[in-house]
């Protein structure tokens, strides 16, 4: 714990605990890295020490980071159609899209999806991303791709490799780091320390939700929305993270979303991005994606995306407190955050990362955003 306050790490761990005393979470599991070694490494609840926990869309940077090492290999360029490797693709449309876009969430299907019944079949998967169809030019709006973009570069990743992505991923980068516990498809065999996933709490209201952004009122669609989740208790947030844990899906490995890891192993990831003691990437490609945004498109609710290449940087703007490090950490943090109010980052000032999972799915989204900001502050707060 050298460089590490004795007080600020009880106040983290005292911080973590409360929202599993409460009844809020089951489980959650902590992790800080630094000088390339976990220093803390806490599980708080009904778990066992050495559990592993589905990481979601914090899954999103370690599957770019395949694709970023295969840029610097020249197998990949962001700047090229996807049309070049897949002719097929650019179907209703979508010829113009580049590798960049997919990166920077401006691929323009951010809502499209995949049959989960039919996704283990290859060319059913083709096909159906063949037929995508657009919401808006490429390259012109932001909107979170929650699942499709990835699912587009695990595609290009198997022409360019021969490989599929979990078996690339897992070669070229997860092996070379020594990261066996943080895994892109999980045989189903080995997925018994999988901790599942556990529901609690009531809906954000509208109020709430208000105080959170600080706006007298919210855009209709995002009323509705909330209007409608409350007269609807019975639509569970926590029903697609539900059937994304089916086992076959945790086998399959989704590409955006599908990770699962302990918080020891995904620090120790960031720390690689910080650091690259094994030549896993191009010097100039790392820095760029750990440092340049390239998305400045805001979302419907005004929050800048800033995004680089794969990742999101906290920032120093306003709408900082909406971002990876929640405002909390500083404004060169990078990293994602994942659905269910998973946190990973890296924060290149103080050589810092910080990894934070749970299997519980608190339904007060706006609970969820003040949770994060206070243990990313309560984090960073830990460097002496």
């Amino acid at each position: 714990m050298a460089g590490f306050s004795v007080q600020r790490v009880a106040q983290l761990k005292s911080r973590a605990r409360r929202d599993v005393d409460e009844g809020l979470l089951p489980a959650c599991q902590f992790a800080l890295a630094r000088h390339g070694e976990v220093l803390l490494h806490e599980t708080i609840g009904d778990a066992p020490r050495d559990a592993r926990f589905s990481i979601w869309s914090t899954t999103k940077p370690v599957f770019s980071s395949l694709v970023w090492q295969l840029m610097g290999e020249g197998k990949l360029d962001p700047l090229a159609p996807v049309v070049d490797l897949w002719p097929e693709f650019g179907a209703h449309g979508k010829d113009r899209v580049t590798l960049e876009h997919l990166l920077l969430f401006t691929a323009g299907f951010p809502e499209a999806v995949l049959d989960h019944d039919t996704i283990f079949d290859r060319p059913a998967r083709v096909r159906q991303m063949e037929q995508w169809k657009p919401l808006s030019q490429a390259g012109t709006a932001y909107g979170y791709h929650g699942f499709s973009a990835h699912y587009v570069m695990a595609e290009l990743v198997e022409r360019v490799t021969g490989i599929d992505h979990r078996t690339a991923l897992r070669e070229r980068i997860l092996d070379p780091m020594g990261l066996d516990r943080l895994e892109l498809g999980v045989p189903e065999g080995r997925q018994g320390d999988l901790q599942r996933i556990v529901g609690a709490g009531e809906t954000s209201t509208e109020e709430e939700v208000k105080d959170l952004l600080g706006v007298d009122s919210l855009p209709r669609e995002l009323s509705e929305a909330i209007v409608a989740a409350a007269a609807n208790p019975s639509v569970r947030p926590e029903d697609l993270l539900v059937e994304c844990q089916r086992p076959d899906l945790v086998a399959y490995g989704l590409p955006g979303a599908g990770g699962v890891s302990d918080a020891a192993s995904f620090a120790l990831f960031y720390q690689h991005l910080l650091h690259d003691p094994k030549d896993l990437w191009d010097p100039a490609i790392r820095h760029d994606v750990t440092t340049r945004v390239r998305n400045t498109f805001t979302d419907p609710l005004g929050v800048i995306a800033n995004r680089t290449r794969g990742l999101e940087l906290q920032g120093d703007d306003p709408t900082c407190l909406h971002r990876v490090g929640g405002g909390g950490a500083t404004p060169r943090t990078f990293g994602h955050n994942g659905a269910a109010g998973q946190i990973s980052w890296a924060d290149p000032d103080s050589g810092l990362s910080f990894a934070y999972l749970t299997n519980g799915v608190d339904r007060n989204n706006v609970r969820v955003v003040r949770r994060a900001r206070d243990l990313n502050a309560a984090a960073i707060a830990c460097v002496a």
